[in-house]
């Protein structure tokens, strides 16, 4: 199974559902539009886990949200990034695809070839 964590007004997010679909066109996908569907907390721990690195790599810190948030201060834990993330999950970095207990944001789209390797 293939997770795609998408929004479809993304054209990276769009791009990385057609990598996947014409790569990959064996195996079942299932297309998360994460907006309408956000993760739990426990689903962006997992997704933490698997793509490794610091928690910030998962947000998009460009969003006004994120500034509004305050959570560019050090002071802020890593569960109160979760939260944030499951009340607004237009900080979410995307496209976030997910195979064989491995991740990787799509950003570049060479990122998630590497999970078929």
């Amino acid at each position: 199974m293939i997770t795609i964590y998408h929004n479809p007004c993304c054209s990276k997010s769009r791009a990385a559902c057609d990598l996947v679909s014409n790569a990959n066109a064996n195996e079942p996908v299932e297309i998360i539009e994460y907006l309408k569907q956000p993760p739990t907390v426990e689903q962006l721990k997992a997704l933490h886990a698997m793509l490794g690195g610091p928690l910030r790599d998962m947000i998009r810190t460009g969003e006004t949200e994120y500034a509004e948030l305050g959570l560019d201060a050090a002071s802020v834990t890593d569960n109160q990034l979760y939260e944030a993330i499951v009340r607004h999950p237009i900080l979410l970095q995307r496209p976030i695809v997910v195979h064989n207990g491995r991740a990787a944001i799509g950003r570049p789209t060479e990122n998630i070839e590497a999970l078929f390797d």
